[in-house]
């Protein structure tokens, strides 16, 4: 039987663990993580302050004190790594936000922001504190195709010119649409070009059978081979991702965070073949990171998420934080390519989580953290209950439609940190504008 909403508020006021910005705020559910190897951090828009502030918070928690190796954001793989080679004291980049400079596509506040500045400076502090426990940053998402064409033909120049030129060979294949890989797969789809798919997996087939003879250069070798291999699945699986955009959104939105899924295990492999035991942080919009089998994306348009392949692959190792917000502000745009600016978030829909939420801090601390373990926790929130999800675009216009999702919380997530009331994310671009980005994703007009 459904319990009523006061008999849960009631429940949720009392296992709520507050949130002052003090530095024990997060000791119990450092406590809950356990010995897991993979811990999920959402959020319920790409556009609050509080969200990357916090998530940042717990983040420096579980490198410094649960020795996690890297972070692995939803980001192009291309314009991460050159934060990574940043971070571990490699590269020209002279600070932080120089080497925030490859995302230049649309959104580019979602990562060129103040907050993630102030995490990839501290980031690389660290790793001069502690060379011997490096840390590495990277990106998981497949947007960037030709960035990674590119990046592969670079690397092999370095190494090996013939195969850089049998690469170039093969990839010539996507010369035709320039940087417009959206037109690449509606004239594939549609008959007008034959597919460069047998290319792009060749490429990264030939990288694979290099790749042992090609790391005995060393670590660093060794790290920029691995660099290439991930640009060439980058390209095998974007190259079958822009295909199916016009087949559908659940489609392609499964071939993306499949995607993600494969190269979070690419990194976990490449670490561990390094002699050293990988934990990782995932950062990424609550949508990809919850459980899609305990929402409507997974019962009712059969999407996958990231957050669920990773449970089921490693289920015992892995813990998901969802974050959520009542109302305040978001950096978000009106439409896709369009500037970003500062919006007011509506309150939480009445009934919705972020509603109910709104009615547990009312009782005492507004901002807190709930353990979903829980079993009275998880049987208040077992049931199903809508939760809203804004992604780079905000349409409060039609905010139920386009933001609102069907979910059981207690089983998308492990934990969930809500903050009532937050702030717009600061973005380091005060320019009018962005960056106009051919190539689109296929999450218009939420944009997770």
């Amino acid at each position: 039987m459904t319990q009523p909403d006061d008999t849960i508020t009631r429940v949720l006021q009392a296992a709520a663990h507050p949130l002052s910005g003090a530095s024990s705020d997060y000791d119990g559910l450092l406590e809950r993580t356990g010995d897991a190897r993979f811990v999920l951090i959402g959020e319920a828009s790409h556009g609050t302050h509080e969200f990357y502030r916090e998530r940042a918070r717990l983040t420096r928690r579980l490198i410094d004190e649960r020795g996690f190796t890297a972070v692995a954001v939803e980001a192009d793989w291309p314009d991460a790594y050159r934060v990574n080679r940043y971070v571990r004291g490699q590269g020209e980049d002279g600070g932080a936000l120089t080497a925030l400079g490859d995302f230049e596509r649309f959104p580019r506040w979602m990562w060129r922001n103040e907050d993630v500045q102030d995490f990839v400076a501290w980031l690389r502090d660290h790793n001069r504190r502690r060379p011997g426990q490096m840390v590495g940053f990277y990106g998981l998402d497949l947007y960037s195709l030709h960035r990674s064409l590119a990046a592969v033909i670079g690397y092999l120049e370095s190494v090996d010119p013939e195969a850089a030129d049998r690469a170039r060979r093969r990839y010539a294949c996507f010369e035709e649409f320039g940087d417009n890989p959206q037109a690449y797969g509606y004239a594939t789809e549609y008959g007008r070009w034959e597919p460069c798919e047998d290319q792009a997996v060749a490429q990264l087939l030939e990288l694979r059978r290099r790749e042992a003879e090609l790391a005995r250069g060393g670590i660093l070798a060794e790290d920029e081979h691995f660099y290439a291999e991930q640009n060439a699945r980058l390209a095998a699986n974007a190259e079958t991702y822009y295909r199916s955009m016009f087949r559908g959104r659940d489609q392609s939105w499964n071939i993306r965070d499949s995607h993600m899924a494969e190269t979070l295990a690419a990194l976990l492999r490449h670490g561990e073949g390094q002699g050293r035991p990988q934990k990782i942080v995932v950062w990424a919009h609550n949508s990809h990171l919850g459980d899609a089998r305990a929402s409507e994306m997974g019962w009712r348009r059969g999407e996958l998420s990231l957050g669920q392949l990773v449970r089921e692959r490693w289920p015992e190792d892995t813990f998901i934080v969802g974050q959520t917000t009542h109302a305040g502000r978001v950096t978000a745009s009106d439409g896709w390519d369009a500037p970003a600016r500062a919006r007011t978030v509506r309150p939480g829909l009445e009934g919705s989580l972020e509603d109910l939420l709104h009615r547990v801090g009312a009782g005492g601390s507004q901002n807190f953290w709930l353990d979903l373990r829980d079993q009275a926790v998880a049987a208040s929130l077992g049931a199903e209950r809508l939760q809203r999800f804004i992604g780079v675009i905000y349409a409060p216009q039609t905010e139920r439609y386009s933001h609102y999702v069907h979910t059981c919380p207690a089983r998308m997530y492990d934990a969930l940190l809500h903050f009532d009331h937050t702030a717009a994310l600061v973005p380091l671009d005060r320019t009018p504008g962005e960056q106009p980005a051919r190539e689109v994703p296929d999450t218009f007009p939420t944009g997770e």
